[in-house]
C-alpha cells in the first residue's frame, strides 16, 4: 500500500479541503475568496481563513468547470500548492512558471480573474492554460509540457543581471512529475545544477499523468515518496531532539545531519547529484508546512528541488476515484435539444479516435507486427482500448514525443509496424526525429495525428493547424486525410500495408460525421482522389474534414444556378494529378479547402501542380489566416477561419465568375480519369 507523508494536526490543515463536494450549478457563499482582490491579501489569513478558503476555491472550481469543460482533477490537487505559493512569494516580482498551466486555475483565481472565471475556455473568455496576455502573474505561456525549468532558467538568470538597486524577484517552477518524464525537463536541470543559479523548481508529485505514470523517474519518486525508513527516522530524531533544552534550534541545526541521513538512505539522491539542495517530500495540501518549506528554500543561495506530494482531484468524489486518469479533465455539458416536448441530449456518432482504436485492435487481431505507441494519452488517443486488448504490444512512453518517434523507428527496423498515435499539436515536439530517424531512412512509420485542425475549447496551443505544412515538404512522406469516420478506417489499413515509407494520417477531434462503419477494409490506391460530386462551374478541392463543408457549399450553390464539383482529395501527398488537372480543364476555376494553416499546406500544393502544368485557372485557397486563434467551439472558430459552408460558397461563387472560358470537350486533351465517381 503506498504511504503518504503524514499531514500535521496543526493549523492550516486543510480539513475542509478533504470533504467531498457535490456540483453546484448556482454561486455560493465564498466569503474569504471574495476578499482576495490581489494574491498579497493571501498574506493577511490566518489559519482558519486559509481553510476555508481552499474549500471555496474547490467549490468555485468544481461549480464552473463541471459546466463549462477542462482541466478540473489537475487543478483540484493545487489548491494548497497554489495558495503557498501565493503566500510565499509575491508574484508578478517573483516569477511563478507554471509547466503546462492546465494545474493553474487557482491562480487565476487568486489573481485578479475572479470575475471572469465562469468564461474559463469559452470564446472571449480566459484561457485554460497560462497567457502573458491575460495577466501580468502569468510570467510565461504554456500548452505544452516539460518547459517551465528551462523558461524559470532564463527569467532567474534576467533577475541576476538587473543593475544594482533594481528589487530582483525569484524564479520558480512548478512542474508535475509527468512532466518531468520529458527530456526537456533534465536538459534544464542539468544546465541548472551546472550554473548553480538561484532557482526553486517544486515538484507536484500526484504519481498521475493524465493517466498513471509510467517509466523509471516516476518509480524512484514513489520510492522517495514511500520509504518508511526516512519519515520514521526522521520523525523520531524531531521528536526525541525537541524534547531537549533549545530543541527547537537543535532540531533546525540538525538539518545538515537528515541531509547526510537522507543520502545515506537513498545512496545518492538524483536531485543533489544534479546540484539542487532537495526539500522533501513536502505534504502537499498542508498549507503551513507548504509555505514554510517554500520560505526555506528562498534562503538556499543555489538552485532548489522542492518535492511535494499531492492528491490529484482531491475534495471531488468523481475525481477521486477515477482510477484511470482522477478527473483530469471533464468535458462541457451537452446542449439539450427539443424532441416535441421533451428536452433531450442528442446522440454523436463515434469519435475519431475511437474509430482508429477499435481498427487498429481490428487490424493487430491479424498482424502480430503491429505496434501502438502513445506519448501519455492512452485515454486521448483512445488507445487505451487497444492496451487491453494487446497489452504486449502497447508502450506509453509518457511525455516524451521524441523518444516516441525514434522508438518507433527502431521498431520498424526490426520489421515491426508501429503506429504512433500523438496530437498534432504535440508531434510538432517530434519534428527532427520524424525528419532525421524516419523520413531520410524510408522506414515504415504510421503517424497518427489527432485533433488535427481546430481543437476547440483548448485554444491557441492545442489547434494542429500546422501539420500538413510542416509535413508536406518531407521525402518520402505520404499523408493521408480522411473525409469521415469510415474512410479514418481504411486509410488506416493502407497506411499499414504501405510499404514505401512513413505514413501521416490526420483526423479532427471529436465526433465523425455519422456515416456507417460495417464495411470490410480494404487498402485505398495511393494518391486517388474521389469525386464526390460533379460539377462544370467550378471545382472545390477539399482535404479531410472539409469534404462535408464543401458538399454543403456545392448544394448552396445549385440553388444559386452554379454547378460545382466537389473532390475530396484523401491523399494531400501524393496529390491526384490527373483528377486536378482534368477538374481544371472542365470547370476553369477551382477553390481548395482545409483545416491548416493556409500557408504551405494543401492549397499551396495544388497551386504549385497547376504552375508546373502550365495551368492558368484562377484558384482561390481556403484555409487558416496567419493569425493566432484562441479559444471558442470548432464550429465558430470555421467561421472566424472563412472556411464554414457559406464562406465556401461565397469564395466559389466569385471565383467562377473570373473563370476562363472552357474549350470544347473536342479540342481538350483527354486524360486518364483516376476520380472514383460516389452516388449520393
Amino acid at each position: 500500500m503506498t504511504t503518504r507523508p503524514q499531514t500535521s494536526s496543526g493549523a492550516n490543515q486543510s480539513n475542509a479541503a478533504s470533504s467531498v463536494i457535490t456540483p453546484c450549478d448556482v454561486p455560493f457563499p465564498t466569503p474569504v475568496l471574495d476578499r482576495i482582490t490581489d494574491p498579497a491579501v493571501l498574506r493577511t489569513l490566518s489559519g482558519a481563513e486559509m481553510d476555508s478558503l481552499a474549500a471555496e476555491i474547490r467549490q468555485e472550481l468544481i461549480r464552473v468547470v463541471t459546466v463549462n469543460g477542462g482541466h478540473l482533477g489537475a487543478s483540484l490537487g493545487t489548491v494548497e500548492l497554489t495558495l503557498a505559493l501565493h503566500t510565499a512569494f509575491e508574484s508578478p516580482r517573483d516569477k511563478l512558471v507554471w509547466d503546462v498551466g492546465h494545474q493553474a486555475y487557482t491562480h487565476k483565481l487568486l489573481t485578479g480573474r475572479r470575475d471572469r472565471f465562469g468564461t474559463v475556455r469559452q470564446e472571449g473568455g480566459i484561457s485554460g492554460f497560462l497567457s502573458r496576455d491575460e495577466s501580468p502573474h502569468d510570467a510565461f505561456g504554456a500548452g505544452h509540457a516539460s518547459t517551465s525549468i528551462s523558461a524559470a532558467l532564463g527569467m532567474a538568470i534576467a533577475e541576476g543581471a538587473k543593475p544594482d538597486g533594481q528589487p530582483r524577484g525569484r524564479a520558480v517552477a512548478i512542474i508535475g512529475d509527468a512532466a518531468l518524464t520529458g527530456g526537456m525537463a533534465f536538459e534544464a536541470l542539468n544546465n541548472a545544477g551546472a550554473l548553480s543559479t538561484p532557482l526553486i523548481v517544486v515538484l507536484n508529485d500526484n504519481e498521475m499523468s493524465i493517466a498513471r505514470n509510467v517509466g523509471a523517474i516516476s518509480g524512484y519518486l514513489g520510492r522517495v515518496r514511500t520509504d518508511r525508513r526516512y519519515h520514521k527516522a526522521k520523525e523520531e530524531y524531531e521528536r526525541l531532539v525537541g524534547r531537549l533544552p533549545q530543541g527547537e534550534l537543535m532540531v533546525d541545526l540538525g538539518k545538515r545531519f537528515r541531509d547526510a541521513f537522507k543520502e545515506f538512505v537513498y545512496q545518492a539522491m538524483i536531485w543533489e547529484e544534479l546540484g539542487f539542495t532537495y526539500i522533501g517530500p513536502v505534504d502537499g495540501h498542508n498549507t503551513k508546512a507548504l509555505v514554510e518549506a517554500m520560505r526555506q528554500a528562498r534562503n538556499v543561495e543555489g538552485p532548489v528541488f522542492l518535492h511535494v506530494v499531492t492528491v490529484k482531484g482531491k475534495g471531488y468524489a468523481p475525481c477521486e476515484t477515477d482510477v484511470n486518469e482522477r478527473g483530469h479533465a471533464v468535458s462541457a455539458k451537452p446542449a439539450p435539444i427539443k424532441t416535441g416536448t421533451d428536452t433531450a441530449v442528442a446522440k454523436s456518432p463515434p469519435k475519431y479516435q475511437d474509430v482508429f482504436a477499435k481498427t487498429l485492435i481490428e487490424l493487430a487481431n491479424d498482424d502480430p507486427s503491429i505496434v501502438g505507441i502513445t506519448a501519455a494519452m492512452p485515454t486521448g488517443t483512445s488507445l487505451n482500448a487497444f492496451a487491453v486488448a494487446h497489452p504486449d504490444r502497447f508502450y506509453d512512453v509518457g511525455i516524451a514525443e521524441q523518444h516516441a518517434v525514434t522508438f518507433a523507428a527502431g521498431l520498424a527496423t526490426g520489421g515491426m509496424r508501429p503506429v504512433v498515435a500523438i496530437y498534432s499539436t504535440f508531434l510538432q515536439r517530434a519534428y527532427d526525429q520524424i525528419i532525421h530517424d524516419v523520413c531520410l531512412q524510408k522506414l515504415p512509420v504510421v503517424f497518427c495525428l489527432d485533433r488535427a485542425g481546430f481543437a476547440g475549447d483548448d485554444g491557441r496551443t492545442h489547434h494542429g493547424i500546422y501539420d500538413l505544412s510542416y509535413l508536406r515538404c518531407l521525402p518520402g512522406m505520404t499523408i493521408m486525410a480522411p473525409a469521415d469516420e469510415d474512410e479514418l478506417r481504411h486509410m488506416l489499413a493502407t497506411a499499414i500495408a504501405h510499404d514505401g515509407g512513413p505514413v501521416a494520417i490526420r483526423y479532427p477531434r471529436g465526433a465523425g460525421v455519422g456515416v456507417s462503419t460495417d464495411q470490410p477494409l480494404h487498402r485505398l490506391p495511393i494518391g486517388r482522389a474521389e469525386l464526390r460530386r460533379d460539377g462544370t462551374d467550378v471545382a472545390i478541392l477539399a482535404a479531410g474534414a472539409m469534404v462535408l463543408s464543401a458538399e454543403r457549399a456545392a448544394e448552396a450553390l445549385s440553388a444559386r444556378g452554379i454547378d460545382a464539383a466537389v473532390l475530396n482529395a484523401r491523399f494531400v501527398k501524393p496529390l491526384d494529378e490527373v483528377a486536378i488537372l482534368d477538374l481544371a480543364d472542365r470547370c476553369g476555376a477551382i477553390v481548395t479547402v482545409e483545416e491548416n494553416a493556409v500557408r504551405g499546406g494543401f492549397g499551396s500544393a495544388v497551386v504549385e501542380l497547376l504552375a508546373e502544368r502550365g495551368r492558368t485557372v484562377p484558384v482561390r485557397c481556403l484555409g487558416i489566416p496567419d493569425r493566432v486563434f484562441e479559444q471558442a467551439t470548432q464550429g465558430r472558430l470555421r467561421e472566424l477561419a472563412g472556411i464554414s459552408p457559406d464562406a465556401i460558397a461565397a469564395a466559389a461563387a466569385d471565383v467562377s465568375e473570373a473563370r476562363r472560358p472552357v474549350a470544347p470537350v473536342t479540342e481538350r486533351t483527354s486524360a486518364r480519369s483516376t476520380v472514383a465517381m460516389v452516388s449520393g
